[in-house]
């Protein structure tokens, strides 16, 4: 059976198997990124951590390329964790488990970390290499950017060197990025008036599960369900028939990924079983109807469990319904300047009891910054007139074009020289670091290019194989052909 060791470009799979031993989930990527450091300083390379815990490694010109731009590559070394509700596998413990499946790399039942663990493995293999031809060369690794991008917010001038960036985190081969969304985290906390359960209740706890889900850039106009919205669809549509009442919200993990699966703890009059068993088993079938050509494995059903103490007191339960149904989680807006491109987006990611509180938590994506922030604040509005105390937090820039690009041009030809065909040369509604980068490095020509990978941020998550040799030779093509100082 063909295993990942299998593969070609031998260097970048052996080291994306490394990555894949390494737990590296965000916030518990540092032991991955010492590794690397490990790898280069074995190699006699240069290197350094800035103030947040960033990589970074130099590595001088080969002979007779000293007279090239000095390039940097970057990726991130932290990766989403996302599982099947049946799977037990620990991020913080585990390996992912990886297996071929035909022109496909997946993982068992989780993410893959493809995103952006192949950008990494490629740039480090340069980095490792004894006989790729290059200029004077650098590896930016990146901590934290699936959750705030904390890295590329906390770096500073002085560290990088290069005249180039290119960032090797997007997700089809053959297209060439050179813009990119910004986004900004809107955080909504209700505190809950919780009253006791009324008597003669039972409970359950209804699962809406087998969505999805994906990246909420990538993936956000696609039309797929979002869990968060089935279940509260469901309580507004059938709750004062049923006379049900909710005990707690359960939906979405990530901010950036679509919610997958919800779990709701609701209880209902002893006398309404049946009715609720029914009504349920409908609402399934219409959102199956509704969905079945974009989600053909959604399921929603319920499972009997003690009686909670607490329920959410009515008419709040009916005013958070309301704040959700009336929250976008889907594109606002279509760009005017890039045909097929999602200008302005939301994602309603999170919709979670703690303790007494309730957290919805939207992450709000869009090329404009004015339009980001205003769509920002009409999210917060749309929680605020429930109760909500809501916070916009955690703003970041988008990446705008740079038509007069060298990097661009070279590149453009070279995948023509390579094979055959021009890229397509496009912005992408997902949050890069490269705007964030730019920044403090704002002279910096960049430019984003990886292989091709489907289902980011799920574990449906997947690489495919031959996508990763065209982006190694992309990637040794464009550094062989630097642009002159």
């Amino acid at each position: 059976m063909t295993t990942i060791n299998d593969l070609e470009p031998k260097p970048v799979w052996q080291l994306f198997k490394q990555i894949c031993d390494i737990p590296h989930p965000s916030y518990h990527e540092l032991k991955l990124r010492d590794h690397i450091r490990s790898l280069c300083d074995q190699r006699g390379l240069e290197t350094q951590l800035d103030e947040v815990g960033n990589l970074i490694v130099k590595k001088p010109a080969t002979s007779g390329m000293e007279n090239r731009k000095t390039i940097a590559m970057q990726g991130h070394v932290d990766m989403v964790p996302q599982k099947n509700a049946d799977s037990n596998h620990n991020f913080e413990t585990d390996p992912i488990e990886t297996w071929v499946d035909g022109e496909w790399l997946k993982a068992k039942g989780t993410t893959l970390g493809s995103d952006n663990g192949m950008g990494v493995a490629a740039g480090l293999a340069v980095m490792l290499s004894d006989d790729i031809p290059h200029g004077a060369l650098e590896l930016l690794c990146t901590i934290e950017e699936e959750t705030s991008m904390r890295g590329a917010f906390g770096l500073k001038p002085g560290y990088l060197d290069a005249d180039i960036l290119l960032n090797l985190d997007t997700e089809d081969e053959g297209e060439l990025y050179v813009g990119c969304a910004g986004g900004v985290d809107i955080n909504s906390f209700i505190d809950l008036q919780l009253e006791n359960t009324p008597n003669g209740h039972i409970a359950f706890e209804v699962a809406v599960r087998g969505l999805k889900g994906g990246h909420s850039g990538l993936d956000i106009e696609k039309g797929r369900g979002n869990a968060n919205q089935i279940i509260n669809r469901f309580i507004l549509s059938h709750g004062d028939e049923l006379g049900l009442c909710v005990s707690e919200f359960n939906g979405g993990t990530l901010r950036n990924a679509i919610p997958r699966e919800s779990f709701t703890k609701i209880t209902i009059p002893t006398g309404n079983q049946d009715d609720f068993n029914a009504v349920l088993k409908d609402f399934e079938s219409l959102m199956q109807s509704e969905l079945g050509a974009t989600e053909p494995n959604l399921s929603i059903t319920a499972e009997a469990i003690d009686t909670p103490e607490k329920i959410i007191n009515p008419a709040q339960l009916r005013k958070i319904c309301l704040s959700i149904a009336a929250c976008v989680s889907a594109p606002f807006r279509m760009s005017d300047h890039f045909d097929g491109i999602v200008e302005t987006s939301n994602n309603l990611a999170i919709v979670k009891n703690e303790g007494s509180q309730l957290k919805i938590q939207c992450l709000t994506r869009s090329l404009v910054n004015s339009a980001r922030d205003y769509a920002a604040q009409s999210i917060a509005a749309t929680f605020e007139l429930a109760g909500a105390n809501s916070k916009i937090e955690g703003a970041y820039p988008g990446w705008k074009p740079n038509p007069d690009s060298a990097i661009l041009q070279t590149m453009i030809q070279g995948y023509q020289n390579l094979f055959g065909t021009k890229p397509e040369v496009k912005v992408i509604h997902a949050g890069l670091e490269c705007g964030l980068i730019g920044e403090p490095y704002p002279e910096l020509d960049m430019i984003s290019f990886g292989p091709t990978i489907r289902g980011a941020h799920s574990p449906d998550e997947r690489c495919h194989i031959g996508s990763v040799q065209k982006f190694w030779d992309y990637l040794l093509y464009s550094l062989e052909n630097a642009p002159a100082k």
